[in-house]
């Protein structure tokens, strides 16, 4: 089980986003008031702690949010999660992930400072399935596979 470290939303796209510390996530949606949300794949974005990190080693100053990432976590293998899987934050709140990465049609600010960006490799997109607020200090995991299907 990890722990969510960071909520963050943008108004607009291709901007870092900011820590909220709390959102409401609307099913098949996304985030309330977030640029990204919408009737698609990639309603939410996960970018876990140890990601960051990577980058961090390189020298850059990034945080939560430098990566446009909706939600940073902390202690979960995010990135070897099957698609499909289901993952589970605080009180209800249920994720489906659609994809594991993503191509960048431009280099971004972070892969033009350090030569690299983990977002393409280890950024996880997710629908949400089933909506409530997701908080800072939540708990999140993997749902066992009878327990997705019972969701």
């Amino acid at each position: 089980m990890g722990t969510i470290l960071a909520v963050c939303v943008s108004a607009r796209k291709g901007i870092r986003k900011k820590n909220v510390g709390q959102a409401m996530f609307l099913e098949n949606f996304g985030i309330e008031g977030d640029a990204h949300a919408g009737n698609w794949h990639r309603q939410v974005s996960l970018l876990a702690w140890e990601s960051i990190e990577k980058m961090r080693a390189k020298g850059l100053q990034v945080n939560a949010g430098s990566f446009a990432e909706n939600i940073t976590t902390r202690g979960m293998d995010l990135v070897s999660l099957p698609i499909g899987s289901r993952i589970s934050i605080g009180n209800g709140v249920v994720f489906e992930v659609t994809q594991i990465g993503k191509e960048c049609h431009t280099r971004c600010a972070i892969y033009t400072l350090a030569g690299d960006c983990v977002m393409p490799r280890e950024g996880v997109f997710a629908r949400v399935i089933h909506g409530g607020m997701v908080k800072v200090g939540d708990g999140i995991a993997q749902l066992s596979p009878v327990a997705a299907l019972a969701s």
